[in-house]
């Protein structure tokens, strides 16, 4: 098992990637939904392979799940 950050399809990403939503996304606190087909450019990988933060058009300072993600 390694710690590679993946997205949905098992490709691996890295930071800068831009990758696409594959699902609605509602973002909490806010009134935003992420629609799917949203590109998100320049994503930073965290500590955590399961999550990359980003900024959205309307959002900054993102975290997102990578099971709702595919590279770009």
């Amino acid at each position: 098992m390694s710690d590679d950050t993946r997205d949905s399809n098992g490709t691996i990403l890295n930071d800068g990637d831009s990758v696409t939503l594959i699902k609605d996304l509602k973002v909490k606190g806010t009134s935003v939904t992420l629609k799917r087909g949203t590109l998100v450019k320049n994503i930073r990988l965290t500590g955590d392979p399961e999550e990359i933060e980003c900024n959205a058009d309307k959002v900054k300072g993102l975290v997102l799940k990578t099971a709702f993600l595919k590279k770009a």
